[in-house]
């Protein structure tokens, strides 16, 4: 009898266990077929390091300028290419010879394929960590399950497919780290979730966006013990012990990683190479921010100026005027901005959600929502940021998104508007039939699936959005179908590129500003939001 009762909970186990392994298999042989497909220079950038490190002492691995592709990772990072090279090896050693530039055999693009493919395995693990920290009802059919709809937007994410599998990256191994690191959060498992984070931050630098929401979380949650009975702090309930242990578990890590370089007395060259602030404000292509809005206002100010006699046109900036999308750009009538303003514009857009978590912390959900706005923050405002970080605010916030109603539709426009805004990156006329699927498949799963998770409270977009997503349809005709075939083609390259960028920048920016509305106006408890 009591294996009678047992059976359906072994029966519901197993179904789950196959569904999931379906989908990772699923999308790991999606990304075996896009072995061949188009790689960007981050394939050679990779290459080349796997060759520097395989080849030379490590008291030079942060001073080879062989390449213009030099190690600009931190050492964690390094280390991993270290490992990957010995295996390289195997399938061909001249990829591992620094002087071999460009080099790109059929056994070297496999290998290095391979290696972003198998990588994933860490991202697969923390999706399913993930799903567990989910508020489920019981009694939903899989499609309808909080877990699966996770599962899906997270490994079949459009952005991470073409970024890591088609333009060349590790982002979803890195990703993996992050994901495991805040479901160690929610699983009250904090040493964990610090060390996991150190890790991180070890492998790429570009996690130091979010660290804030990390320091000031576990600072009130972890470091204070108790709080009052209407949630505020309860300054006596200090921990320094916990303090301590933090210390020891975060702090050896930063030692073994940069250790050897501060031994060397390479510390300073180290950093030089993490943080290069001598490029420009804006990457080559902009990335859909609050800079890509201040750089096209300037250029309308500028030709309004020109136009009515209020400048004079030889005395500009070229780049204002013909050189379109460069990355030292140089503003005609707003003030130029530096390393410095960025900063403090970040901080500015960040400092907010770092008060609410510290007087309501609202637990783990309210560290996520955190460290989502610190990461769309320094999107918008950080200095040279690349259009893919938007990625680093896409996918946590899919957690959200499959719990809450607003936080779905906040996913909906940033997830839409971001991924496309990655579409510049692959340009060639082959990988276009395969981004515009993709993006589709994706856009059409999110949007049917959250419908139904939330179908009693109607439309999850309201007409506004709904028509502005829509533009992106017109917006991608006219720059890969109809302006090539114009005479402006020639005069103004740039144009699309701009066009894309301006527009998707609104969508972000509303993102963000909707994501600030639901922190500062919801608590906790009137975002549990009853699916159906």
């Amino acid at each position: 009898m009591s294996a009678t009762l047992h059976l359906p909970k072994v029966v519901n186990r197993i179904l789950e266990i196959n569904w999931f392994y379906s989908l990772a298999l699923g999308v790991s042989f999606l990304k075996c077929l896009l072995i061949n497909a188009y790689h960007s220079t981050d394939f050679e950038v990779h290459r080349n390091w796997l060759a520097l490190t395989h080849s030379l002492p490590v008291s030079q691995w942060y001073y080879e300028a062989t390449s213009e592709w030099t190690l600009d990772y931190p050492p964690l990072f390094a280390w991993f290419e270290y490992g990957l090279s010995h295996i390289a090896r195997f399938f061909d050693k001249e990829m591992l010879v620094v002087q071999n530039l460009n080099y790109a055999s059929p056994a070297t693009v496999l290998f290095q394929r391979l290696s972003v493919i198998v990588a994933d395995v860490v991202f697969f693990y923390a999706v399913k960590e993930c799903c567990k920290c989910l508020r489920e009802g019981k009694g939903k059919d899989l499609l309808g399950k909080p877990s699966f709809i996770l599962t899906v937007l997270l490994l079949w994410n459009f952005g991470l497919l073409i970024v890591d599998h088609i333009h060349f990256q590790y982002n979803g191994f890195l990703f993996g780290v992050l994901l495991l690191s805040i479901a160690r959060h929610f699983q009250n498992r904090h040493f964990e979730g610090a060390l996991l984070f150190s890790v991180l931050l070890n492998l790429k630098h570009i996690y130091l966006y979010i660290a804030p929401a990390y320091g000031i979380y576990l600072l009130r949650c972890f470091c204070f013990t108790q709080s009052n009975a209407d949630g505020s702090l309860q300054w006596r309930s200090f921990s320094v012990v916990r303090l301590v242990t933090l210390g020891t578990i975060v702090l050896p890590t930063f030692a073994v990683s940069f250790g050897p370089f501060i031994a060397l007395g390479q510390l300073p060259q180290v950093l030089s190479r993490l943080f290069p602030f001598k490029r420009g404000l804006c990457h080559a292509y902009w990335a859909p921010n609050i800079w890509a809005l201040y750089n096209i206002a300037d250029k309308a100010f500028s030709i309004l100026g020109v136009k009515f006699k209020l400048l004079d046109i030889n005395k500009l900036p070229k780049a204002s005027m013909t050189g379109g999308l460069v990355q030292e750009l140089q503003h005609s009538v707003l003030p130029s901005v530096s390393p410095l303003a960025t900063l403090v514009c970040t901080l500015l857009s960040i400092l907010p959600a770092l008060f609410k978590i510290w007087h309501r912390p609202n637990g783990a959900r309210g560290f996520l929502r955190c460290l989502v706005i610190c990461a769309l923050g320094s999107f918008m405002f950080g200095w040279h940021v690349h259009e893919k970080a938007i990625l680093m605010a896409i996918l946590p916030l899919s957690l959200l998104a499959v719990e809450s109603r607003e936080d779905a539709r906040i996913f909906l426009m940033l997830s839409v508007t971001g991924h496309y805004s990655l579409f510049p990156l692959l340009f060639t006329t082959q990988e276009l039939p395969i981004k515009i699927f993709l993006m589709l498949l994706f856009t059409i799963f999110s949007l049917t699936s959250l419908k139904m998770l939330f179908r009693k409270g109607g439309a999850l977009l309201n007409p506004l959005e709904a028509t502005y997503l829509l533009g992106l349809i017109p917006l991608e005709l006219i720059c890969e179908f109809v302006y090539p075939l114009t005479v402006w083609q020639k005069t103004f390259p740039f144009l699309p590129l701009m066009l894309t960028s301006v527009y998707c920048a609104l969508g972000v920016t509303y993102a963000f500003i909707r994501l600030y509305i639901s922190l500062l106006t919801c608590s906790d408890t009137t975002k549990k939001t009853k699916m159906q």
